[in-house]
Parts: C-alpha cells; structure tokens; sequence
C-alpha cells in the first residue's frame, strides 16, 4: 500500500496584491469544511496548512466526518497541536475507510487568533463559520458561509501500490469558477466520472497566471509544490494564459507575448518530463466576452497564436482541445452561449463538462 494524494486544493496568500474574496482571520471558532474526495483508500490523513500565515496557527481540537462515521483528527497522538508560520502538518492515520465521491466533513477549533488564513479562495465550495467550539455538533450553528476554504491543503488516501494520480494544474477553468457551487460540477469533477482508473486532484487557482504571481504564486513558481510533490502523481494536465493574457490591461501591465507564453509552457514541460510524468496541455479557453479591458484585441490575437502552437507542437505528450470544444463556431474567441457562466470568460457546469469531454482517456491512461 502507498499513500495517494486523493484531494488537493491550491492555497493562496491573504496578502495578494489582487483580492477576489476577502482575507480574514479566526479567533474562538469553528471552521467546517467539505472536501470532495476523487480518490478511494483503505485509509486517509489530512493536510493543514499555513503556508502563507505569519504567526502560529493553532488547532485546539479537530473532528472528521464520512458519513455517519466520526473520528478525532491527531497529530503525534495529540489532539491539540499548532502549525508553525510557513509549515503544514500532516495529521495521524484515520482507519476509516473511502471511496472515491465520499464527503470529508473536516471541523478545526481555532481558539486563538489565527491572523489572516492561508485559503482557497474560488473553491465552488463552501465553509461553515460558527463562534465557539462546535467540532461534534450535529446541528452546527453557522452564522457565516463564505466561498473559500481554510488551513487545508489536501487529503491522502492509503492505496495500493501501482495507484495513479493525474494533477489538474491551472487556473479557474480547473478550480471551478462559474459552476454551481456546491454541486461537484467543477471539470475535474466531471473528468473523473469519467475514469476507470485512478483519478485526478484538482490544484486550479481562480487568476492564476503561468508567468507571474497575482493571484498565487505563477505556475513555474509553484509546479514543485503543487505537482511534484503530490504523491504518486504520474501525469499533469495544464489550463493557463487567459490570466496572462487577460490581467495585464487591467493592472496596467505591458503585455504577455505569444513567445513569452510558449517559452513557459516548454519549461513546464521540461520539468514534468525530467521527473519523468506525463503532460497533457490545454488549448487556451476563449474569453472575448469578458470585458475590453480583459479581452483586448491584442491578447486574443496572442491566444489563438499560442493554440495554433499548442495544437502543433510536440512538446506534450497530449492535448486536448478545450477551445475547439467550448468555442462558439461564428464567434470563436468567445464561449458557446450555452455553455458561459454568464461572464463571457468562464465555464458553467454544462461548459465545465464539455472541457472534461475534451480530454482522451487514452492519452490520460492513468
């Protein structure tokens, strides 16, 4: 048996120069969270973190739920501990066996003030705010239900050996921005209804850019963290440059060159294959609908340049065509009617699932 990474969510800094959701902090609460497992085991243990905090982060007491099933989260056999500013813990084993689908129900006391929470921010999730402590309460009094998740960074199941994990690694397309909150419509979630073997963990961030932190670190800067270290990984799925293309005339910046772009994209390719994965990119969703200062002229331009590379190259191991599948044919810098969130720059969940239906599972062949 290993141990597989069968939930992950991409955490983020309160202190981002660009904000989508308001930081905040906790003190004398409880956090209770859901996390969607995509990935089955005979065992779990959870990651917290506090990568981005700048004092300690104390845990006074933290329960799990799957289903009817309940246990205490441990650390060290303790049922108290703290996470050191810029660390993470990984909690003992949990002897309660998953499947993939199941709902972790994770409730953390936070009894001292924890300053402002390393998160995910645009999860389509949502997390329950109660004053006290409240970590076995069946009926649990929230008085707050903020999109975001709180000091969780993912989940390992116990697995057996051989197990394959796919990272979905990107930007909101992945995360889940425009499907139904809640709901498990992201287009992860629909990809892996769709396989026979194994699964994928989902480390999208809404924003995200490939070449320069905004929101999260940029994804050259964060592909050790958030891919090579996820254990028994063995491909990397890619969704990046709308928010290359798209940020910079809304900050103001000079903008992202086709070359700029392809130039990252081979790197990650080099580093996934010098760690011996497999990667699949995706075209660059259309997003002329988002806006002049989003989608200007010169960025889409630069879009369907780099898809035409995309499309060509031999860099990957795979693509799969998100544009071509979301694209309305008379208008194809913009999304199908049908299939936008309403935003011209995101998917909705009907979008969400054509994006999965893009991917071959021979190419996956996790």
């Amino acid at each position: 048996m290993i141990w597989a990474a069968g939930f992950r969510t991409a955490v983020i800094s309160p202190y981002e120069q660009l904000q989508f959701s308001e930081p905040r902090g906790f003190a004398d609460q409880t956090v209770r969270q859901v996390l969607h497992l995509a990935g089955a085991g005979a065992a779990f243990r959870v990651r917290l973190t506090n990568l981005f905090g700048r004092t300690p982060l104390t845990i006074g007491t933290a329960t799990v739920a799957v289903g009817d099933r309940r246990a205490v989260l441990t650390v060290g056999g303790a049922g108290r501990w703290v996470v050191p500013a810029g660390g993470e813990v990984v909690t003992d084993q949990v002897d309660l066996p998953v499947v993939a689908g199941d709902d972790l129900v994770v409730s953390l006391y936070l009894p001292e003030p924890t300053g402002l929470a390393t998160h995910s921010h645009k999860p389509a999730e949502r997390a329950l705010i109660a004053p006290g402590e409240h970590v076995t309460s069946a009926d649990f009094p929230a008085t707050e239900q903020p999109e975001a998740r709180y000091f969780i960074s993912g989940v390992d199941v116990l697995a057996p050996a051989g197990t394959a994990v796919a990272v979905a690694f990107g930007d909101s397309w992945f995360e889940g921005v425009g499907t139904t909150t809640s709901a498990n419509r992201r287009s992860v979630d629909f990809l892996n209804r769709r396989l026979k073997r194994g699964w994928v963990v989902n480390q999208g961030i809404a924003g995200n850019r490939l070449l320069r932190d905004t929101v999260g670190e940029h994804g050259l800067a964060r592909f050790d963290r958030d891919v090579l270290s996820v254990p028994a990984v063995t491909h990397v799925l890619v969704h990046f440059g709308i928010n290359d293309l798209g940020l910079p005339g809304m900050l103001g910046e000079p903008p992202v060159t086709a070359g700029d772009l392809v130039g990252g994209f081979r790197a990650l390719a080099d580093r996934a294959h010098s760690a011996g994965l497999k990667i699949l990119a995706a075209t660059i969703g259309p997003f002329g609908g988002a806006g002049p200062e989003i989608s200007t002229p010169a960025g889409l331009a630069t879009r369907r340049e780099v898809n035409d590379w995309i499309r060509a190259t031999d860099v990957f191991d795979a693509v799969f065509d998100v544009a071509r599948a979301v694209a309305d044919p008379p208008a194809p810098d913009h999304i199908q009617s049908a299939l936008d969130s309403g935003d011209g720059m995101h998917l909705n969940d009907r979008g969400a699932e054509a994006m999965a239906n893009a991917v071959n599972l021979d190419d996956l062949a996790l």
